[in-house]
Formats: structure tokens, sequence, C-alpha cells
């Protein structure tokens, strides 16, 4: 049984139920074993990595729905992000989840409200850095996939310029660099630095660790992009 499986069995807690569970439960059901139902009450401290995991495969299916078809490319984003995530086997496990809940329609509006209700803010915002990730991974981005991603960012309570730093991590423009930071172009130097901190502090892995070591490792990509934003501002501007 893999670690996937391990989590639904440790129970899912608030995920179990409402509309993702409604959406997930012949999924889940299709992959307890004897194993699983056994283990049940003994991985309790797993239930907000499961949770978290389960809310992010049906948001997943609703950007890959938004433009009409699922690419390769796509599904093959979403394998390696869970691949680096939890191992291999895990892996096939989400996308078997993944592939039904493909054929489900979803209520975004309610789900969305559903995971705003149970995640703090950090962990809502590491869910958007996943969903533009995979409308960007065909290297196209679709207007459809970002209108859906944008609505769902409405409904998980995220404020608009977080939304547009995760969302310029994707997509390159002049001033993609400052949108990360969440900043203008000609704020001042000082502005720079503070904007970095802030952010810095935002996207830190450790925001993240209560869902525990494998979604805190995902999340240094987060960090990551703010660094290289601040250093390539600090390299046009000859910052010290």
């Amino acid at each position: 049984m893999g670690k996937f499986s391990k989590w639904i069995a440790g129970g899912l807690g608030w995920a179990f139920f409402g509309p993702i569970g409604g959406l997930l439960g012949f999924a889940i059901g299709s992959m307890m074993d004897n194993r699983s139902q056994q283990a049940m009450s003994g991985l309790q401290q797993k239930t907000t990595t499961g949770a978290y995991a389960m809310s992010l495969l049906v948001l997943v299916a609703a950007v890959m729905r938004a433009d009409g078809k699922v690419v390769r490319a796509e599904l093959d984003y979403v394998k390696q992000y869970f691949v680096k995530a939890f191992g291999s086997d895990a892996a096939r496990e989400a996308i078997r989840m993944l592939g039904d809940l493909l054929k489900q329609n979803i209520p975004l509006r309610d789900v969305s409200l559903q995971i705003k209700q149970n995640l703090d803010y950090s962990s809502r915002l590491q869910l958007l850095h996943l969903l533009f990730g995979i409308s960007a991974a065909d290297s196209k981005v679709d207007p459809d996939e970002i209108r859906v991603i944008e609505q769902i960012a409405s409904y998980l309570g995220l404020s608009k310029k977080d939304t547009d730093s995760i969302k310029y991590m994707f997509i390159e423009k002049t001033d993609s660099v400052y949108k990360i930071l969440e900043i203008n172009p000609d704020a001042n130097d000082e502005d720079v630095k503070k904007a970095y901190r802030n952010m810095a502090n935002k996207y830190h892995p450790d925001k993240v660790s209560h869902l525990g070591e494998d979604f805190q490792k995902i999340a240094n990509e987060k960090f990551q992009k703010v660094n290289d934003a601040y250093r390539q501002i600090k390299k046009e501007r000859k910052i010290a």
C-alpha cells in the first residue's frame, strides 16, 4: 500500500465530508484494502496532509477541465509534482484518483469555500502555486484556465496581489519580477528590499510545515522564485 493510500486510511478529517468528500467517495472506496481499514485509527497525524492532497486533486481536475481538453503535458506535470512530493507509488495512486475526478462535474465555489474554511492562508497560496504551474505546463497559458484559477483564488479568499505574485512566477512579462514581489517598477531601492523581506517571509517553506515534510519541500520552489526575482532586480539596479 503506497503513502497516498496510507494518508487516506489515516483519516481525511474535514475533506472526507462536504463537496470534496462527495467527489472523492468512489475513488477513496476503490483504493481501500484490508490494511487500509486497519490503519484508520493509527495515522491521525497525517489528516492535515491527506486532506490537503485531496483538495489539491479536486482543484487540479477543475483547472484541467477548464479549456475542454486534458493535455499530456499537464498530466505529466501533475505526476512529476506528486512523484517529487510522495514518490512513484503515491503518484500513480494520485493520478488514478485524478482520472476519476476528471469525469465529474466539480462545484468549484462549494469546493473552494470548504477549503477556505479549513486551510490556513499559506496552505491556500501553495495550492494556487501548483494550479498556475499546471496551466503553464504545456508552454501555452490558456485564458480559460487562468480565469478558472483566478476564480478559485477569489473563492479561497486570496488577495489579488498574492494571486498576481504567484501568477507571474509562471507568466513572463516585462514587469513580472516586480509583480512577484508585489511592487511597481517605480519603487525605490528601499521599497524593493522591504518587499523582498515581506515576500520571503510570506512564502517561506516553514509556513506550510504543518502539511508535512513532503509538501514543505515542494513549497521551496515558490520561495526560490521570490529569491530569483529579487536577484534579477538587484542586478538590474546594481543594488548592493
